[in-house]
């Protein structure tokens, strides 16, 4: 045997005693127990906050309205220009001040000057900077509305928390079980057909149960479900879409197995700006709730 060859051996003598003496790595937890973990203690805070109302629900609300806007801002490279995510935070953290002494009217008047603010200070994409701040502010203003209504606020918008929650789990599992053709694989590749329907029909399930729990009538809840959830749907297809067009994967990584806030009330943000926009229609005002479950 040559001298190299000893030497090939007797690196790779040392290499396998080197491994032997390093303990393997642990396995990093699945993505399903991550996401699993993080929902444990997302959904008790928020049912929490919505179920005491008042102030807790719109300061929850405004906390994560503001975050919107700033992941939104990251999305679309906007958030190098500090004074825009700064004129644009501020702006939605005064209008849920107003919010929470019951003064929308003025809230909708500090959000309407921030939206001139931001547009106006953007370096560039200013239309880009301008949706992601109405995204924002929409969602800020119908989550506090639905909750507004003293006498059916709460259960309005434990239906909406109830039809986007089960879609995702539905189509979670439906999509990894069945799998099957994509549903939209330019936009979301990971998505299927068989999601789709999966998640529609868990939220049908979460509705009737919630119906069956005395939160309205039968019918008008399964129809008020099954449109929540394909808005809910287009929702996180249309967020899918903006971080394809940015080239970006996730909005950020504060939730553990979800990515951001955006990534993770893409669907929250569509279906309760429809919900309360159709109990706004019928219900008015102080009564958002009322007209979303009533009919």
């Amino acid at each position: 045997m040559s001298k190299p060859d000893t030497a090939a051996v007797g690196d790779a003598a040392n290499t396998a005693q080197r491994d032997a003496a390093v303990p393997p790595k642990k396995s990093a937890p699945s993505n399903l127990v991550m996401r699993v973990a993080a929902a444990l203690v997302l959904v008790p805070l928020a049912l929490g906050a919505a179920y005491t109302g008042g102030m807790f629900w719109t300061a929850l609300v405004t906390v994560v309205a503001v975050g919107l806007y700033l992941e939104w801002l990251m999305v679309v490279g906007e958030a190098r220009t500090a004074s825009v995510g700064t004129a644009g935070a501020l702006a939605v953290a005064v209008a849920g001040i107003c919010c929470a002494f019951g003064l929308i009217d003025v809230a909708m008047v500090v959000l309407a000057l921030g939206l001139v603010a931001v547009t106006a200070l953007a370096a560039g994409r200013r239309a880009w900077v301008a949706a992601g701040f109405v995204y924002a502010c929409a969602a800020e203003l119908a989550s506090v509305l639905v909750r507004f209504d003293t006498t059916e606020g709460w259960r309005a918008l434990v239906l909406v928390f109830l039809v986007v929650w089960a879609s995702d789990i539905g189509g979670y599992v439906a999509g990894r079980s069945i799998g099957g053709p994509k549903l939209a694989p330019r936009v979301s590749p990971n998505k299927t057909w068989a999601g789709a329907i999966g998640g529609f029909a868990a939220s049908l399930a979460a509705a009737a149960g919630w119906s069956l729990a005395g939160a309205g009538g039968l019918v008008a809840l399964l129809a008020m479900a099954a449109v929540l959830s394909v808005v809910s749907q287009l929702g996180d297809l249309g967020e899918s879409a903006v971080k394809r067009r940015f080239g970006v994967k996730d909005s950020s990584h504060i939730i553990p197995g979800h990515g951001g806030l955006l990534d993770r009330l893409d669907g929250y943000v569509a279906a309760i700006v429809f919900a309360a926009f159709v109990g706004l229609l019928r219900g008015g005002l102080d009564g958002v709730g009322r007209g979303l479950l009533v009919w």
